[in-house]
C-alpha cells in the first residue's frame, strides 16, 4: 500500500458553493436594517439556515423571535428567506409593526403558483418536509386546497377530490433526484397530474447538487458545511453518498470534524450550503492543510450569476436617506 505522505492528499472544493442570491439578499436585508434603522431590529425565525450567520447578527443588534406577537408594537420586523403565510402579514398589521420581507424570490415564485392553482380550484401536492418554515408559508397560501407529501412514503396517503384537477409544487430546497422519485410515483397512483410551470426547486439547490456529484465520485469523503436544521445542506451530504463517495458527514464549521474521518483517506471532497458563509469554508480547508491536505482544487460544474435586489421596502428608505 502506498505511503500516505501531504503530496498524495488533495481536498476537491465543489463550485458553485455556499451563498445562493436569495440568502445573499436575505442576510443583507438584516444588515442594512441595522444600519439605516439601528439596533434593534427583530427578525422572525432565523432568516437563514445557518448558525454562524444568526449569531453575527445577534452580535450587530438583530433579535430573534419565532412569532410576531413577540415583538414589540410600532417596531421592525424582517421576514426570513423562508417566507411566511399570509396570515403572518396580518398579525404584524395588527400589531402595527413595519415589516421589511426578506422571502427569497424563488420561494414567491412558488406561492404564486400555490395561490393561482388554489384560484382555479385544483388540489396541490405540495412536496416537502414538514414542520419547514417554507413548507409552512406556502401551505398557508391555500390551506384549503393543499396538502403535504413528505417524501415517497407520503404518496399513499393522499387523498383527492378529482385525479383530473391536481398538481405538484415543491419545496425549493429538497433533493432534484428525490423529488422526481416522488413525482414519479405520484403520477403512477395520478396519471393526470400537473407539472409546476417552471422548476419549482431553486437553481442554487440544483447547482450544489450538480457540483457535489461531480467530485463526490472522486472522493473517499465529503465534507458538507452546514447547520443541522439547512434542508439544502443536509440534502447535500444524501447526494454525495448517493453520488459514490465513501462518507459524508454535515458540519457547521471545522471544529466539528473528527480526525478519525480522515484515516485512510487521500481524497476529501468539500462544499457548503446555500446559506453558508465562504469563511467557514476556508476555516475547513485550514483545517484539512494542517493536517496534510494542502493541494487544494476547486472543481466547477455550473457558472452561477444570478443576483436579487433588496426588499422594495428597504431600497425605497434606503434611497430617502441618501437624499
Amino acid at each position: 500500500m502506498t505511503s500516505e505522505t501531504s503530496a498524495t492528499r488533495r481536498v476537491l472544493v465543489a463550485k458553485p458553493r455556499g451563498y445562493c442570491a436569495g440568502v445573499d439578499r436575505a442576510v443583507q436585508a438584516v444588515e442594512k436594517a441595522l444600519e439605516l434603522y439601528g439596533a434593534p431590529i427583530y427578525v422572525r425565525k432565523q432568516i437563514v439556515h445557518n448558525t454562524h450567520v444568526v449569531k453575527t447578527l445577534e452580535e450587530r443588534g438583530a433579535i430573534f423571535v419565532d412569532e410576531t406577537d413577540e415583538v414589540p408594537e410600532d417596531a421592525i420586523v424582517v421576514f426570513s428567506a423562508h417566507g411566511v403565510a399570509p396570515v403572518v402579514h396580518d398579525q404584524a398589521a395588527q400589531r402595527s409593526l413595519k415589516t421589511i420581507d426578506a422571502t427569497c424570490p424563488l420561494v414567491t415564485k412558488v406561492h404564486n403558483e400555490a395561490k393561482r392553482f388554489a384560484a382555479s380550484d385544483y388540489d396541490i401536492l405540495l412536496i416537502g418536509h414538514e414542520g419547514h418554515e417554507e413548507v409552512e408559508g406556502t401551505a398557508g397560501e391555500a390551506p384549503r386546497h393543499i396538502q403535504l407529501v413528505d417524501g415517497v412514503e407520503g404518496v399513499d396517503r393522499v387523498q383527492v377530490r378529482d385525479p383530473e384537477r391536481l398538481v405538484w409544487l415543491s419545496q425549493t430546497t429538497l433533493s432534484v433526484d428525490e423529488t422526481n422519485e416522488t413525482v414519479a410515483r405520484l403520477r403512477e397512483r395520478f396519471p393526470k397530474l400537473i407539472d409546476p410551470p417552471s422548476d419549482d426547486i431553486c437553481y442554487a439547490t440544483q447547482n450544489r447538487q450538480i457540483a457535489v456529484k461531480e467530485i463526490a465520485h472522486e472522493a473517499q469523503l465529503v465534507i458538507v458545511v452546514g447547520s443541522t436544521n439547512s434542508s439544502n445542506s443536509k440534502r447535500l451530504v444524501e447526494v454525495a453518498m448517493d453520488a459514490g463517495a465513501d462518507a459524508s458527514y454535515l458540519v457547521d464549521n471545522a471544529s466539528f470534524i473528527q480526525d478519525e474521518w480522515l484515516d485512510g483517506v487521500t481524497t476529501v471532497g468539500v462544499t457548503s450550503g446555500a446559506s453558508v458563509p465562504e469563511e467557514l469554508v476556508e476555516g475547513v480547508l485550514a483545517h484539512l492543510a494542517e493536517r496534510g491536505f494542502g493541494d487544494v482544487q476547486e472543481v466547477e460544474s455550473v457558472a452561477e450569476s444570478v443576483r436579487f435586489a433588496l426588499p422594495h421596502e428597504l431600497r425605497r428608505d434606503l434611497r430617502a436617506a441618501a437624499r
